[in-house]
């Protein structure tokens, strides 16, 4: 599971309760970060903004510092997120992203495209998000 925000007029992580909720049939899940706030923040302090139950999830972020920080500035964020998902051999994961630039044709089903403004606020955002859910049963 990778899930970002990085939006001017937003507070970091303001629908974390949506996902929370929409997560919890799902212990097994973990969650990635895929946020510019780990490069301004570091990855700690963007991963203390969750609440307790999402922090717990989370195994790490897509940007961490043995990456070579010009090479993954250069990546479109499904291009970063595709290479985290292969570097740690998940086959089964969904990204929540408002950019849908870099994703290959094959990787589109595991994304969750959000509105850039809305996030995970949008109904329609949660409803895809929940029946992509399912399919990890």
């Amino acid at each position: 599971m990778y899930f970002g925000v990085s939006h001017q007029h937003h507070t970091l992580f303001e629908n974390a309760q949506v996902l929370q909720d929409a997560l919890a049939p799902y212990p097994q899940l973990a969650i990635v970060l895929s946020t510019s706030w780990v490069r301004v923040l570091g990855y700690s302090r963007a991963k203390a903004y969750l609440p307790e139950e999402l922090r717990q999830r989370v195994i790490g972020a897509t940007f961490h510092s043995r990456l070579n920080k010009m090479e993954f500035d250069a990546m479109t964020r499904g291009a970063q997120v595709l290479a985290d998902a292969r570097r740690r051999g998940v086959t089964q994961w969904l990204a929540i992203d408002d950019d849908n630039d870099g994703w290959l044709s094959a990787a589109e089903s595991h994304l969750v495209l959000t509105d850039e403004n809305l996030g995970l606020a949008n109904p329609e955002s949660v409803t895809e998000l929940v029946a992509k859910l399912k399919k990890f049963n």
